[in-house]
């Protein structure tokens, strides 16, 4: 699952967990009571369910191992394939209810006479849904905290990302091209961060909004898929300037950059356009939330290209800069060095996790941990990439340095005339009270028009007399 992915699973389990929503069944097995949902959309979803495991159940062979078991069903919620004898059946929960986990699993015992379990209670078949609503509370918790999490990840990385903008502005000694990509980088990294919290704030925490379904919420949309392109695609940018710089011309002349803002803020369009016409023809659902649509991928196939290409564009730079320690300098080697670990800091933070780690786990507990590290990475990325390529930046440092020393000085100047100046006004008030007899004639220092001139000065007009 890629970083979107990631971004409208928080999205639909936030919808889902919403207190406004609740589930209209009360009982957590279809077998014991009536399959009854006043929700038209639940009660369509379990029907075509029910018509797709009817399909699956005539189509499949009969079952052809020996032995007891039980014969494939369909118990309303879920469909069961044919199972031995002695054995539990298992697979996720169905997400047609707001309380519903479908992380969690369900299952279905089979006993020992190729009969399905029974409850005790009626006599009836029964399947165990328990385990889906088992951590409902623990879930809106978690998703609660993933929600504020968010909020205050892309605050701060907005934060920050402008005030890295602007140093890299204001100090001009720091403008190259290098600075030129991490500006538009820094760039689509707050317009995609400004977008993602309007979603969040607007849309995702106001679910009668969502149920209205106004125009503007699909605008939002398409801004946000726009804005997560332009990021990859600035990040892919990124990696292939250094690729080009260290690989291609080995530090050669600087290279043009209007194809760069092509590619950065021009080709997103394309995919986020297409998706957003698709999905009003083909998947026009409520603010265009679902992920259950193939059409995503029109987006998403684009980003996971960029990160791959970066991945690729990784290696090979490491490669190459691995291959030249060998045989430069020493002086040559520290600058290579340097490279080596930018290119490693660099790629690790612009997405790649999402390329080695996509999936998450299915166990619960190791599901949650990787739900905390992935919205870290995700919604305070910002906040590290502007840490690493701004504040912890050598030349960064230097340029804040230079200008703090020059505001020292300048301010430890302001301070000495203000002073010499209440002397000055202090000396003229009182020399008229002052007999001028009680002034020494060998004084180091001499009055001039109301001013002292400073002993370095005085000497230097003595030796100039005795020159002559």
């Amino acid at each position: 699952m890629d970083k979107e992915g990631n971004g409208f699973l928080l999205i639909i389990l936030l919808i889902r967990m919403a207190p406004s929503l609740s589930s209209a069944v009360n009982d957590t097995d279809p077998t014991l009571e009536p399959i009854a949902t006043e929700n038209p959309a639940i009660r369509q979803k379990i029907v075509d369910s029910q018509f797709k495991c009817y399909e699956r159940m005539n189509r499949e062979l009969p079952y052809a191992q020996k032995g007891l078991f039980c014969n494939r069903t369909w118990d309303g919620w879920l469909c069961w394939d044919d199972t031995p004898a002695g054995e539990e059946a298992e697979q996720n929960c169905p997400d047609y209810f707001p309380d519903f986990d479908p992380t969690e699993t369900a299952s279905k015992t089979c006993d020992e006479n190729g009969n399905w379990y029974r409850h005790p209670e009626n006599n009836r078949t029964w399947s165990d849904y328990t385990r889906c609503n088992s951590f409902t509370n623990e879930k809106r918790k978690m998703i609660m905290i993933l929600y504020y999490m968010a909020i205050v990840g892309h605050a701060l990385s907005i934060t920050s990302l402008l005030i890295s903008l602007g140093i890299f502005f204001y100090f001009k000694s720091l403008s190259c091209q290098r600075i030129t990509l991490h500006k538009n980088l820094f760039f689509s990294y707050v317009l995609n961060s400004v977008f993602t919290l309007a979603y969040l704030i607007a849309v995702v925490s106001e679910p009668g909004l969502v149920k209205k379904d106004p125009v503007s919420c699909k605008v939002l949309q398409f801004f946000h898929q726009y804005m997560l392109g332009c990021n990859y695609f600035w990040m892919l940018c990124e990696g292939i300037y250094l690729h080009t710089l260290i690989v291609v011309a080995v530090f050669a002349e600087e290279q043009r950059l209007h194809w760069y803002y092509l590619l950065g803020w021009g080709f997103p369009l394309v995919p986020a356009s297409i998706h957003a016409v698709a999905r009003a023809k083909y998947f026009n659902d409520n603010c265009w939330m679902s992920v259950d649509t193939q059409l995503l991928y029109v987006v998403h196939g684009p980003v996971m290209a960029a990160l791959l290409v970066n991945f690729f564009f990784l290696l090979n730079i490491v490669r190459v800069l691995v291959t030249k320690l060998r045989d430069t300098h020493r002086a040559e080697s520290n600058m290579y060095m340097k490279a080596v670990r930018a290119t490693l800091i660099l790629v690790p933070l612009l997405g790649i996790q999402f390329v080695i780690i996509p999936w998450r786990p299915e166990n619960r507990l190791a599901g949650e941990v990787y739900d905390y590290v992935m919205h870290i990475l995700m919604h305070y990325q910002g906040l590290l990439v502007a840490t690493i390529f701004c504040f912890f930046n050598g030349e960064v440092q230097g340029a804040l340095k230079r200008q703090w020393m020059q505001y020292k000085t300048q301010w430890g100047q302001r301070r000495r005339e203000h002073c010499s100046t209440r002397s000055t006004s202090y000396t003229a008030t009182s020399i008229t009270e002052v007999p001028i007899y009680l002034y020494p004639h060998d004084s180091n220092s001499e009055q001039f028009n109301g001013k002292y001139i400073d002993d370095s000065e005085l000497v230097a007009l003595k030796s100039g007399e005795t020159s002559t």
